[in-house]
């Protein structure tokens, strides 16, 4: 935001993830409904040609903002997790242009400020997350979270970002964290198996287990980045690790590189290997092993192949061009 300004960010998010969102739902995720109409159907010949059609016959539901091209066939499928992040990154560009800024960075100082000097404050919004998921429930459709929990998750990681001291807080915090995370975690899994509807009735037992999910996700983010984050201090600081870095700094290069290319190509890749070797006679956790290790291969060998070398195909899956 600082280096690019509110233009120069909506423009680069615009290019980075609409232009690979539109792309991968108009070419590839026709697929995976194809495939999954024919599996779910002996009878079902329709060519994939034909289906085409059909997936393209969408009509607009507000309502259901920001998913509001709805069709009977047509989906975004995995790409919920893309089409969330423009909207809320589009919906910073606005607040950001029009926030008192010497204002906010008060707040924002002191509150940096709280947090370094009193453990366990960094912890507190586990509680809006817990209230979240209590009340407004859960949608099994974006990965078992409401989907306006994920706004909240976009806004934290903006506030950390901002001050260099909350990263030292997260460092602090992080083994605390993890364990109460799990410890959270577990408790609520008995409601969810008990439960008959657990994502959305309100019963005592339901709304509990929710709010422990909810709380346990926050403290797990907590834990995940201060723990990851601890670890890029101490490798740093490490002396023998002068020889074997620059291979080590090669191999993070490339997955860095990869991280948005392999996501918007995993899916289709993944439920065209499943259909054909759910169909092997041979037992679950051998089908289990072909499909990630068929998955795999052919999703690093498609952006190695087909994405990663040229610059026309670079930008339409998002990546930066080659230094």
């Amino acid at each position: 935001m600082r280096r690019r300004g509110a233009g120069g960010f909506a423009v680069e998010r615009l290019l980075r993830l609409g232009v690979p969102l539109v792309l991968v739902t108009l070419l590839l995720n026709p697929l995976p409904q194809w495939l999954r109409l024919r599996a779910a159907d002996a009878g079902y010949h329709e060519s994939y040609l034909g289906f085409l059609p059909r997936f393209y016959d969408v009509h607009l539901e507000p309502e259901e903002f920001p998913f509001v091209v709805q069709g009977e066939h047509f989906e975004t499928g995995h790409l919920w997790f893309v089409v969330l992040l423009l909207t809320f990154s589009l919906l910073l560009v606005p607040l950001y242009r029009y926030l008192p800024h010497a204002r906010v960075r008060r707040v924002g100082d002191r509150v940096a400020e709280a947090a370094v000097r009193r453990r366990g404050l960094v912890l507190l919004p586990a509680l809006v997350f817990a209230a979240i998921c209590a009340f407004a429930r859960l949608e099994q459709e974006y990965a078992g979270w409401h989907r306006w929990s994920y706004l909240l998750f976009f806004v934290a990681g903006y506030v950390l970002a901002c001050d260099e001291r909350f990263r030292t807080v997260l460092r602090r915090e992080a083994a605390v964290a993890a364990w109460l995370g799990v410890l959270v975690f577990v408790a609520a899994a008995p409601g969810f198996a008990l439960a008959d509807e657990p994502f959305t009735e309100m019963t005592v037992l339901a709304t509990v287990s929710r709010a422990l999910f909810g709380a346990a996700g926050w403290c797990l983010v907590v834990a995940v980045t201060g723990l990851l984050d601890r670890r890029r201090l101490k490798r740093s600081h490490d002396e023998g690790d002068a020889a074997a870095g620059p291979g080590r700094g090669r191999l993070y290069g490339y997955l860095a590189a990869a991280v948005l290319p392999l996501y918007v190509l995993h899916q289709p890749i993944v439920v065209a290997a499943a259909y054909f070797v759910t169909g092997w006679p041979a037992p679950i956790p051998v089908k289990y092993l072909a499909i990630v290790a068929i998955s795999l291969t052919v999703t690093f060998l498609a952006y190695d192949l087909l994405v990663r070398r040229t610059r026309v195909t670079r930008f339409l899956f998002g990546m930066r061009p080659r230094a």
